[in-house]
């Protein structure tokens, strides 16, 4: 996977337990890629990605068209408050926030490397 952009504080270190609060600029909504596979229980599964060096990244967008235009068409997505970020790490955990990072296309949802 390619990384780049900002990557923010570790949350496992600062989120929930209290810890290094997000930049003050930082986007006060963010468009998260989701998993292909939606369930139809009502809960979403938010697609997380690997590292080079083995942590795991959740990947957001701070508009829609950059997540269309670094994640491809066909990325299904959905809208989180960023105060939500501890909420969704408390069911997915991961171990960093990356913002507004293109994907390879053999990387996106249908590409030749996907899942």
């Amino acid at each position: 996977m390619h990384e780049g952009g900002p990557a923010l504080p570790d949350l496992k270190r600062q989120h929930p337990e209290g810890g290094t609060p997000l930049p003050a600029m930082f986007p006060p909504v963010l468009y998260v890629p989701a998993a292909e596979d939606h369930p139809h229980d009502g809960n979403l599964t938010i697609q997380l990605r690997n590292t080079r060096d083995g942590r795991i990244a959740l990947l957001v967008y701070s508009a829609l068209d950059r997540l269309v235009r670094c994640c491809g068409e066909g990325q299904p997505w959905v809208i989180i408050p960023t105060p939500n970020l501890g909420k969704v790490w408390k069911v997915q955990r991961f171990d960093l926030v990356l913002l507004d990072v293109e994907i390879p296309e053999v990387y996106r949802c249908g590409g030749i490397e996907y899942g």
